[in-house]
Order: structure tokens, then sequence, then C-alpha cells
């Protein structure tokens, strides 16, 4: 787990809901479980100062970092696909991109993971298409300075036709079998977290069973059911992850709010 995808996910699944800030010793504290060590966090913190998604703050507890406007966007929008609170629909149309590709081959690396995670999948490596328009992928382009394209399509031959359009653009077969290998993987891990395990150990089984499952936002555009095979084994998968995230859900805040007292505490005592 590197220490900056870790920092999008402490911000992302606690800190968000906490006002998005805190010190720099709560987030060293807040990784420790995850075996990331505090030279990692702070290297992290600077870099994602420097690419926009982090601004320094001044706590009552010391020095610390507050999420940016950018970062808090990207962060609603992963945890409204991470926890699905939002109905998936489709008025049967694509959102279809043709895109001047970026020259350096990073930035066209780049260009495809952001295009990847707001849910686009590529038809060739200038077009890319989406069941539902990404909402900052106008924003995307033009910061990257690419010249696009942008339109409005549906299949003349309806939802068979769509179909083969969504088969060409994502491998379904790959993202169904990565499911299942979530599942087979985080079961064993989770069944040894009980009610009589540390606060701790609930917290970093649960920070790794998101953070495993965040990485389908950069493989599944997931797609409307129409659009999926039977028995999608996203489903069930899904199901699993809810089931866990909300049984180790007490015990992950508990922690978390002892982490964060701790350097309000630690604070207090230096005031006196």
């Amino acid at each position: 787990m590197q220490a900056r995808s870790a920092l999008f996910d402490l911000y992302g699944d606690h800190l968000r809901a906490r006002g998005g800030r805190a010190p720099v010793a709560a987030l060293v504290r807040l990784l420790a479980p995850l075996g990331i060590a505090p030279p990692a966090v702070r290297t992290a913190v600077s870099r994602m100062v420097r690419q926009g998604w982090l601004d320094p703050c001044r706590l009552t507890s010391g020095p610390g970092y507050s999420i940016t406007p950018k970062a808090a966007r990207r962060l609603d929008e992963a945890a409204a696909r991470i926890y699905r609170t939002g109905r998936i629909t489709w008025d049967g149309r694509f959102d279809l991109l043709v895109l001047e590709a970026p020259l350096s081959r990073r930035d066209r690396q780049r260009l495809a993971a952001n295009l990847t995670f707001l849910g686009y999948g590529a038809l060739d490596e200038c077009t890319w298409v989406a069941t539902r328009a990404g909402e900052d992928v106008d924003v995307l382009l033009d910061e990257a300075g690419v010249r696009y394209e942008r339109f409005t399509a549906a299949h003349t031959a309806g939802t068979p036709g769509a179909m083969g359009v969504v088969r060409r653009a994502w491998d379904l077969a790959e993202i169904g079998q990565a499911y299942e290998q979530f599942v087979a993987e985080q079961r064993p891990l989770l069944a040894g977290v009980t009610v009589r395990s540390l606060d701790e150990e609930a917290y970093a089984a649960r920070f790794r069973l998101v953070h495993a499952w965040r990485t389908f936002l950069f493989r599944d555009p997931q797609l409307p059911p129409a659009l999926l095979p039977e028995r999608w084994p996203g489903t069930a998968a899904a199901s699993f992850f809810d089931r866990h995230a909300a049984r180790l859900r007490p015990a992950a805040d508990r922690y978390v709010e002892q982490c964060l007292d701790s350097g309000n505490r630690i604070a207090r005592q230096k005031g006196r």
C-alpha cells in the first residue's frame, strides 16, 4: 500500500466527514497500523500539496493539512461510487470523446488513468466512451491541455449494439474475475476480526478492505444492469463489501477518534 494512495483513502473514508483536515501527527498515527512509516507519510503529503490535493493549515493541535476543493470533489465522487449511494440509470446514450492524444507516453498513461476513474473505456487510443457523462471530464481535459470533441451517441441497434460497444471498451470477464478474487482474498482476512479484536485491528482490516475495493474505481465503470452479463460477480462482491465495511465501522471510528483526540490532548497539556 503506497502512502499517497492510503492518504486518499484516509481523507475520503474518515477525515472528509470530520472537516477534511487533520494534524500531521494524527496522519502518521493513523497510517502506522498499515505499515507505512512516518517519512513516507510526510513525503506523500508534500507531493499531494504540490499536486493541489492538500493545503497546509494550522490546527489547535499543531500543523496539519486540509483537503482542497479539487480533492473534495474527487473524494465525494469516489465515496458515491464506493458505497453506491446513487442509483445507476441509463437513457440508452453514450458520452463519446474523440481526443488528440498527448505526445508523451507518461502523459497518455496519466490521462488514461484519469478517464478510467471517471468511468470511460477506450475504443482505441483516441476514442473513449462512457454510459454516463463524467462531471469533471471537461475540466480534466482542459487542465491536461488536450484538444477534444465530445458527442452524445446512441447505437442504432439498441441494447444489443450497445452491449457490443461495452465489450469493446471493457474486458468484463477480467473485471468479473477480479471481483471473485477480491472476495476470495478478503474473506479469510476478515474472518479473523471479531468483536473481541482490538479497535486498531478492526480499523486496519477495514482500511485494507476499502483500499482493495477502491481499486475497482479504476477498473469497473459501474455499467447499468442492462449492459452487464447475467450473474455479474460484482453484485455479490458489493454485498460482501457492504456487510463487512458496516460491521467494522464502529470500531474503526473509535480508533480514528482516539488518534485525533490524542493530538488534541497533547496540545492542551502544552498550553497549560
